[in-house]
């Protein structure tokens, strides 16, 4: 297997070692053999955390920031337990550098300016922000749970506003390596992170991990993320989508199949908001809630987003600091 991984990156020109180290921050390069690639050919190399030099602002004095960015939530007591307490970590990870939190959903950001009279930029806003007040290096933190939708407005950011610095670099969501060419398995890493939340369970017992799905390809994911469950030997625990698969009809045969009568809910996601209070744990007679009590099982609910997790938060600190260490190269 590691033979074929190593002639499919042959073939695109990547230097990949595959007898390296494990490392959880790297990014791949072109191979050395490539004198001359096309811009294409430098782009569909750009994997992991992504770096840009602009050369003609080299010669500007180095002034950096980090942009962390998130989808937000208009829930504003689970907005303060996870992402702003996860800001306040990266923060305090770099006590002297300017830290914006931007929002990824304009209509959440919106929202919460006209409830509360607060302003979360845009990653455009904060950027144009830090260019007027003559910041010339970035580094941009992710926020995203998968490399998903979220995190393809975060990697078009980048591309778009790279060329306005003299260097920026983009980190990646919680998790993005699952173990290939020797990096860490980042799933493995985040199911041991969140398991301290877990409930004991019993032999009819099961935990349902609701995360959010999207319509890009990486909704494949969820399948590696229920892989890796089996794998660390968590039995009874399933991962379902509200918006993408398996979901919780999917679910479901398995519940009865494996003779559970409880079943306790738990978002996966880095917030509590909408998605966990209405969709998973509402009154409503569509709610998941709703549906498996219906369905005949007891139904218990959790109702913390994966920020509230200080294991988890270490982890986002982590790729914060990822993408920072590369801006400092």
């Amino acid at each position: 297997m590691k033979k074929q991984l190593a002639l499919a990156s042959a073939i695109l020109g990547l230097a990949v070692s595959v007898g390296a180290p494990v490392v959880s921050h790297a990014a791949y390069q072109l191979n050395d053999e490539v004198k001359d690639p096309t811009p294409a050919l430098k782009e569909a190399a750009a994997i992991g955390v992504r770096t840009h030099n602009t050369e003609a602002l080299q010669n500007l004095p180095n002034k950096d920031a980090i942009v962390v960015m998130s989808f937000g939530t208009t829930y504003k007591d689970t907005r303060a337990k996870t992402i702003d307490a996860t800001v306040d970590a990266i923060k305090a990870a770099h006590p002297n550098t300017k830290v914006i939190t931007a929002f990824t959903s304009h209509i959440i950001r919106d929202r919460i300016q006209q409830k509360e009279g607060i302003t979360y930029p845009t990653p455009e806003e904060a950027l144009a922000e830090l260019k007027k007040d003559g910041y010339t290096r970035v580094a941009l933190a992710s926020l995203d749970v998968i490399p998903g939708m979220e995190y393809n407005y975060d990697a078009a950011v980048y591309n778009l506003y790279k060329d306005n610095f003299k260097k920026m670099t983009l980190g990646t969501s919680l998790m993005y390596w699952m173990g290939q060419e020797n990096q860490t398995d980042q799933v493995i890493e985040t199911l041991k992170a969140v398991q301290s939340q877990f409930p004991k369970l019993g032999k009819e017992d099961a935990l349902l991990i609701m995360a959010h799905g999207t319509p890009d390809p990486s909704n494949a994911y969820y399948s590696v993320i229920q892989d890796r469950i089996h794998t660390l030997g968590m039995k009874n625990v399933f991962i379902y989508t509200v918006e993408g698969t398996p979901n919780l009809e999917q679910v479901i045969p398995q519940l009865k199949l494996h003779g559970i009568k409880h079943v306790t809910l738990m978002p996966f996601m880095m917030v509590a908001g909408d998605h966990a209070n209405n969709d998973m744990a509402g009154k409503e007679p569509d709610s998941h809630k709703s549906i498996l009590e219906k369905e005949g099982f007891k139904v218990d609910t959790y109702l913390h987003g994966l920020g509230e997790n200080q294991n988890i938060r270490n982890l986002f600190v982590e790729r914060a600091n990822e993408s920072w260490d590369a801006l400092q190269k």
